[in-house]
């Protein structure tokens, strides 16, 4: 059931190459380029995308380990407990963003 665990490694080096870098550099204070129009939610992004990270490492760890299929479905409902973190934090990261530009935009006035 568990497949080949060089798979799950490459997957598992794969992915903290590309996603943890990001919201770990958000954390400390860094803005992508291609972000900063959208400051409001920026804390909350990075921890939706931590909560995606999280996802995949519960389920990469038990399948590299050959666990039982027992353990393998407890983290895989851990993990999808972890991807409905990760929409509700980037549900309210696109929520906080637009109420910081409708506080940002100035409505002109008459007179």
């Amino acid at each position: 059931m568990n497949g080949n665990p060089l798979y799950h490694w490459i997957a598992l080096a794969v992915s903290t190459a590309l996603v943890l870098p990001v919201p770990v550099a958000i954390l400390a204070g860094w803005t992508p380029p291609w972000m900063r129009k959208r400051q409001g939610g920026m804390r909350l992004r990075a921890y939706g995308l931590l909560c995606i990270y999280a996802f995949m490492l519960v389920n990469g760890i038990p399948r590299i380990a050959d666990a039982s299929f027992e353990a393998v479905m407890a983290c895989m409902s851990v993990g999808f407990g972890f991807i409905a973190a990760a929409a509700v934090l980037f549900l309210l990261a696109a929520r906080k963003d637009s109420g910081a530009q409708r506080a940002g935009a100035v409505e002109p006035r008459e007179g």
